[in-house]
């Protein structure tokens, strides 16, 4: 009987949902109770995207269904000084053992903003990293593809941002974070090299990434969001991260250039590390990455978007050691395009797009064993940032 009375309720919930007109914008809680919700203080969003997707190398591979994202996100104003915000990705493990924050890297945010005034204001917790770039800002379902500078960092660490509105439309961040999610053994995985002898490697006493960002804004034709980063990776040893991002809006087209240079002494992304062929871990050294993504959309109708996507990247090492010689060893490529349909003018879009990488290693990659290849995807899905509360 109680699995009857669930049951009849269940279809009668749905059923009053599609006697109504339905908007995607307007919380569930009130498609459902028909209770306006009259406060700020507590927004619940589900954010999804999910697809179908053919894979291709050197012919079709397989085809899946896969939900890349699966968000949940909580976030309000308490008052006119006291905000918080809470995201956890669902798809991801949640043990936070051997954390140095105590928490899991499914967790993006968690943490509170307190505004001094109209000039200052601070967030406290867990937080994405203000690394600049415009695609690296984008709420992670918008994203069908990032590139391999943002797929090999570590996005979301805890610490403190204070940010300053020089004007309304002009605003400087600076944030000190942790360096790593985990401990620096599991971060970085040193072990011997061939000749059987560790490195001389010691996390840092205080491991920790400074970031100064600028967001600007002009008459929202012109945007931009700029950083420039010091990362303590171990004692002595440093990474240095730079990002220029640009965006032009012209009405029914839009398009951002995102230039970003990683200079580490540690290999943290590893790309580098699993080119010359040492065993375990990221202990190669001095190595360089260097990412150009760019992106234009255009609105041709009020429910349709198309847009292409470039990316370029190199990974090198910077400085020659034994055994290794300097140079770029490997130049990727990505290009994306894609359609997109808006039923109902708002965040909720169905999407096909098209997803190529190609990688290009040079002669002295090639001689450690490395082969070119390409990869392909073609997707087809929906992204919602679905509003529950």
């Amino acid at each position: 009987m109680k699995k009857l009375m669930f049951m009849l309720l269940l279809a009668g919930s749905i059923q009053a949902m599609y006697a109504q007109k339905f908007s995607p914008n307007t919380p569930l809680f009130e498609e459902l109770t028909d209770v306006k919700k009259k406060t700020d203080k507590f927004n619940l969003y589900l954010n999804m995207q999910g697809s179908f997707d053919a894979h291709f190398q050197n012919g079709f591979q397989e085809g899946d269904f896969n939900m890349h994202q699966l968000r949940i996100e909580a976030k309000g104003n308490i008052n006119n000084w006291l905000s918080y915000r809470y995201r956890q990705r669902l798809n991801r493990s949640n043990d936070g053992n051997n954390m140095i924050d105590n928490l899991p890297t499914s967790i993006d945010w968690a943490g509170i903003g307190i505004k001094l005034n109209d000039k200052f204001n601070l967030f406290a917790g867990k937080q994405s990293a203000n690394y600049g770039g415009f695609e690296f800002d984008l709420n992670p379902i918008d994203v069908y593809q990032y590139c391999d500078m943002i797929d090999y960092m570590s996005n979301f660490l805890t610490g403190l941002n204070a940010s300053y509105n020089i004007t309304p439309d002009q605003q400087l961040n600076l944030q000190i974070l942790n360096s790593r999610n985990s401990s620096f053994d599991n971060t970085y995985g040193i072990t011997e090299d061939a000749e059987g002898n560790l490195p001389d490697l010691k996390s840092g006493k205080m491991p920790l990434v400074y970031t100064l960002n600028w967001i600007g804004n002009f008459n929202n034709v012109f945007k931009t969001r700029w950083s420039a980063s010091v990362m303590n990776e171990a004692k002595d040893h440093n990474m240095y991260y730079y990002a220029v991002g640009n965006e032009l809006n012209l009405g029914k087209w839009n398009a951002f250039v995102d230039f970003m240079y990683s200079k580490e002494e540690i290999d943290r992304k590893g790309i580098i590390t699993s080119i010359v062929g040492r065993p375990g871990g990221h202990n190669a050294f001095d190595t360089g990455y260097l990412s150009v993504v760019a992106k234009c959309n255009y609105r041709f109708l009020p429910k349709w978007n198309a847009f292409v996507k470039g990316m370029y990247e190199t990974a090198s090492v910077t400085k020659a050691s034994e055994g290794i010689e300097k140079g770029n060893y490997r130049t990727s490529w990505g290009y994306l395009a894609g359609i997109e349909f808006y039923p109902m003018e708002t965040n909720l879009h169905f999407f096909v797009t098209y997803v190529g990488r190609s990688y290009d290693f040079t002669s002295r990659a090639k001689v450690l064993g490395q082969e070119n290849y390409s990869t392909n995807r073609i997707s087809v899905g929906f992204i919602w940032q679905m509003p529950v509360f």
